[in-house]
């Protein structure tokens, strides 16, 4: 009872900016990571020679992974204040109206669904979305690229890559309430 009491009170926009900053310096320090950890893999023939400066579907498969967890977490009429507040924020971000950040972000939703089919783990469907919209499937042994399917072994590493990529709200609403 104490605990909710002592939790520091955040307004919608300000859980915004906190949740939209904290993707955007995780995605611009850790994607050369990322790209350089994909590049080195060895289970890959040859390498797929990402270039660290081909963000863009990185970018938006980590927002859209990370919109769904916030739209998992928060319901009702604070959830969907928040993720206005998000849609306006993000599209001011990538200079172009609320309803084309909307409907770019349902396009990815969609393709992770499809990609990562049956199951419904956001990680795993950012991990295999990066796989396929970075044509990974090129690069792998004639075993799996045969099957169009990631090599477990690199599929395992990259969810743990990606993990780093996923606000940890559990932290943040230990710490504040919206």
């Amino acid at each position: 009872m104490f605990s909710s009491i002592l939790k520091k009170k955040l307004s919608e926009d300000q859980v915004s900016n906190i949740f939209i900053n904290g993707l955007f310096d995780a995605i611009d320090r850790g994607f050369e990571c990322v790209a350089g950890a994909i590049n080195d893999d060895s289970c890959f023939v040859s390498s797929p020679g990402i270039d660290p400066k081909e963000i863009n579907d990185f970018a938006l498969i980590v927002i859209t992974g990370n919109i769904i967890e916030l739209e998992r977490l928060f319901d009702g009429h604070t959830g969907s204040r928040l993720l206005n507040i998000v849609y306006d924020k993000l599209a001011g971000i990538y200079k172009m109206e609320e309803m084309g950040m909307r409907q770019i972000i349902q396009e990815y939703k969609a393709y992770m669904k499809r990609v990562n089919s049956p199951s419904k783990t956001t990680l795993y469907g950012m991990s295999k979305a990066i796989f396929h919209k970075y044509a990974l499937n090129d690069f792998q042994d004639n075993y799996f690229k045969r099957m169009n399917t990631p090599n477990p072994i690199f599929l395992k590493r990259l969810d743990e890559l990606m993990q780093h990529f996923l606000f940890n709200w559990e932290v943040f609403l230990k710490k504040y309430r919206v």
